[in-house]
């Protein structure tokens, strides 16, 4: 998937038609994009970070001959994806079946139902896995178990774990981190900092993250571009941000940023809690005998979608402020972007948004005040007060 806009199909419309979601995963983008695309959003693709792998790492041979010449009692699995990779980089230093008889021996823990493949594919058994796949859980269970004077060796992946390898040591616990891969930042920032002003200016509805990393790394490259307010902005009053669990929601949460995460830490929730919340979130009116719902590039006239260009959706936005109720021609102007002093701007945009609608009498001209939605009146009461 590419970082431009992709569009789905406009004859056939899923719930999340009219939305644009931005997805900033390096791992799994494509497999995130195409179930928002399904689904009939539009995506704007810009991955955070990169995963750079570390088969020729010191670190990580070191922490592999070190827990092969001095067995761990516990071993921590985190990821599927990094399980694989250590045996694989073992397997190339000729350490492979060394390993695989370590772990046999030992008491191996494995965080969630992929690890738990990931495990199993390699010919070992895990002694117990949560169904939660929290570390938290992970962290109670050993604690519970104790853990004072025992070696224990924590597959790291990438992403912060609060407080885990403190409360491990604090209670007495030997730690001994296995680094499989980094987070990096992305070689090519362009379509990053695309993302980011496509944010800031509200050119999308939802912003996914599925790593704490990412997260961080898209706050840090709006605060080296000067954007950090205008971002925490956005992010506060217009553009709902999705974590796919609550360790990745930790950098935007620390920021003061309010974020949904569905009850499975899982791409599908993730995209059905999207589906759920971006189209309650959508602005819904009675007019001129139709009912119209307003989403970010597009509006459902009695649920049929119609695209609407970016400056009909600013004018649009502004007369459903108020509904039923005259604009100024001076006003809407404001709310076009870089339309300048030129009122002609209005009446050209207004032109296109009615014929985008394809239903020109849901919007009225007052003359020589501006234009006003034809409100049905029995909605007139309803609305006198927005």
């Amino acid at each position: 998937m590419h970082e431009e806009l992709q569009r789905p199909d406009r004859h056939e419309h899923g719930p999340l038609a009219g939305f644009t979601v931005g997805v900033t995963a390096a791992r799994r983008a494509d497999e995130l994009g195409a179930l928002l695309q399904r689904r009939g959003a539009a995506v704007l693709h810009a991955p955070a970070l990169r995963i750079v792998p570390l088969s020729d790492d010191s670190e990580l041979l070191a922490a592999t001959k070190q827990l092969i010449d001095q067995a761990p009692d516990v071993v921590v699995a985190t990821t599927a994806i990094g399980f694989r990779g250590w045996v694989e980089a073992a397997d190339g230093w000729g350490l492979g079946e060394a390993l695989l008889d370590r772990l046999r021996g030992v008491e191996l823990l494995a965080r969630g139902p992929k690890v738990k493949g990931a495990v199993r594919a390699q010919g070992l058994t895990e002694e117990w896995s949560p169904s939660s796949e929290s570390m938290a859980e992970v962290l109670d269970r050993l604690l519970e178990e104790g853990v004072e004077g025992r070696r224990i060796a924590i597959q790291l992946h990438g992403e912060p774990l609060p407080g885990f390898v403190e409360a491990l040591r604090d209670s007495g616990a030997e730690v001994v981190g296995v680094p499989v891969y980094r987070w990096m930042p992305p070689e090519d920032i362009a379509p990053v900092d695309r993302l980011l002003d496509a944010t800031v200016c509200r050119g999308l509805d939802a912003l996914t993250f599925t790593s704490a990393p990412a997260a961080a790394s898209l706050l840090g490259r709006a605060e080296d571009r000067g954007l950090l307010p205008e971002l925490l902005a956005a992010l506060n009053h217009d553009v709902l941000s999705a974590c796919v669990g609550p360790v990745t929601a930790l950098p935007l949460q620390a920021r003061g940023i309010d974020t949904i995460q569905p009850e499975r830490f899982r791409l599908g929730p993730l995209v059905q809690l999207l589906c759920q919340e971006l189209p309650s979130r959508a602005r819904t009116l009675p007019i001129a005998g139709y009912r119209v719902e307003i989403r970010g590039h597009a509006v459902l006239v009695d649920g049929a979608l119609r695209p609407v260009p970016p400056a009909g959706m600013s004018l649009l936005r502004a007369l459903s402020r108020r509904p039923g109720w005259v604009v100024s021609r001076a006003e809407l102007l404001r709310a076009l972007p870089g339309a300048g002093r030129d009122e002609h701007a209005v009446e050209t945009a207004m032109a296109r948004l009615r014929t985008a609608l394809g239903a020109p009498k849901l919007i009225q001209t007052v003359v020589k005040r501006g234009y006003r939605l034809a409100l049905d009146p029995a909605a007139d009461s309803k609305y006198a007060d927005v």
